[in-house]
């Protein structure tokens, strides 16, 4: 019984390891592939000499972290922009999780004009402030995309795939502000970092 324990303790651990493995490669794999496409696509040659590559915060699995999701609709409003545009959003509800011992909530708010375009069916988007804001991480805040259905009361929080606004890197972009309710009082060094070049 004792050497079976053995076994399905290491089967278990080895199993981790590989799904924390094979993560790591998908998610390395994937920002190599969009920072191709970013510094091609989104900036120009002036920008690229700024920066010429993205900063990211080594992958921390304990930043997926699962979140209850409270519906709760609001009505249309303007989000402020970074640059004057006029964009429709609205808040779909809010997420409350913990992290460490504290708990925190962000508001998530669906754009109106993606609303309608059936790829964005179950796309919501949760702009937020940290701990790290200003100092690792862009000083206006950064975002991140959720997928989940309208019937949702658990949601999954990968941190780890959060990003910046192109605002953090061109001024030639337009980017919603994130809202004074979506700060929250903890560090969450993950996804993407930030280097001043001021």
């Amino acid at each position: 019984m004792k050497n079976y324990l053995i076994l399905l303790t290491s089967i278990l651990l080895v199993g981790t390891s590989f799904a924390q493995k094979t993560y790591t490669d998908s998610l390395t794999h994937e920002r190599e592939q969009h920072d191709k496409e970013f510094l091609s696509k989104i900036l120009n040659e002036e920008e690229r000499k700024i920066h010429p590559e993205i900063c990211y915060f080594p992958i921390n699995t304990s930043f997926i972290i699962e979140a209850d999701f409270v519906k709760e609709v609001g009505d249309v409003f303007v989000m402020p922009m970074s640059k004057e545009r006029t964009v429709y959003y609205r808040k779909m509800g809010y997420l409350t999780f913990k992290v460490n011992d504290t708990v925190c909530k962000l508001n998530v708010y669906k754009n109106l004009d993606l609303a309608g375009q059936k790829e964005y069916k179950n796309y919501y988007f949760v702009p937020f402030k940290d701990a790290t804001t200003g100092l690792s991480t862009y000083g206006a805040g950064k975002y991140l995309d959720c997928y989940f259905g309208k019937k949702a009361k658990k949601v999954k929080l990968d941190f780890n795939k959060s990003y910046h606004p192109y605002c953090a890197y061109s001024d030639r972009y337009s980017c919603p502000i994130v809202p004074t309710e979506n700060r929250i009082p903890v560090s969450i060094p993950a996804g993407e970092c930030y280097v001043s070049h001021d």
